[in-house]
Formats: C-alpha cells, structure tokens, sequence
C-alpha cells in the first residue's frame, strides 16, 4: 500500500469538506420543502373548516373552540377575540 503524501490528504480533506457542505445543503432544502408542504396543509384544511362553518352558520363555534386554543393577541385579533393577559 502506498503512503499518502500530505498533499493527498489535504485534498482529500478539501473534498470531505466541499462533500459535507453539499450534504447540509441538501437537507436544509429538504426540511424546507417539507416544512412548506406542512403549512400548504394547514392552510387548506383551515379553508374547508372556515368553508364549512360558514356554510352551516357555525363560525361561532369554532370562535369559540379558538378562544381556548389561541394564546398569542395577534392571532386571536384574526378573530375578534378580546387579548389575553
């Protein structure tokens, strides 16, 4: 087996390094693909709810249901609900 030169290291450590920068890349663009197909989910299951509330007259319902559930005041400001302290 041939001793490898400290030049040969050096460039096999570039190449690691340039390896690991590609494998981080990739799954930063993976996990933000998943994370916007997460909330696309969200958005239209919270659209067929609205939908269905409105169309059954029940959005005082899920008022209701969001009064509990909501704790930040910008978001319970989307539905009219008075802040919490």
């Amino acid at each position: 087996m041939v001793k490898p030169t400290k030049k040969h290291l050096e460039r096999l450590k570039e190449q690691r390094k340039k390896l690991e920068a590609r494998i981080q890349a990739a799954e930063a663009r993976e996990k933000n693909s998943d994370r916007k197909k997460d909330t696309r989910r969200k958005i239209l299951i919270g659209a067929y709810y609205l939908e269905q509330a409105k169309e059954k007259n029940q959005f005082d319902d899920i008022k209701k249901v969001m009064d509990k559930y909501l704790t930040r005041n910008s978001d319970r400001s989307l539905f009219d609900l008075p802040n919490k302290k």
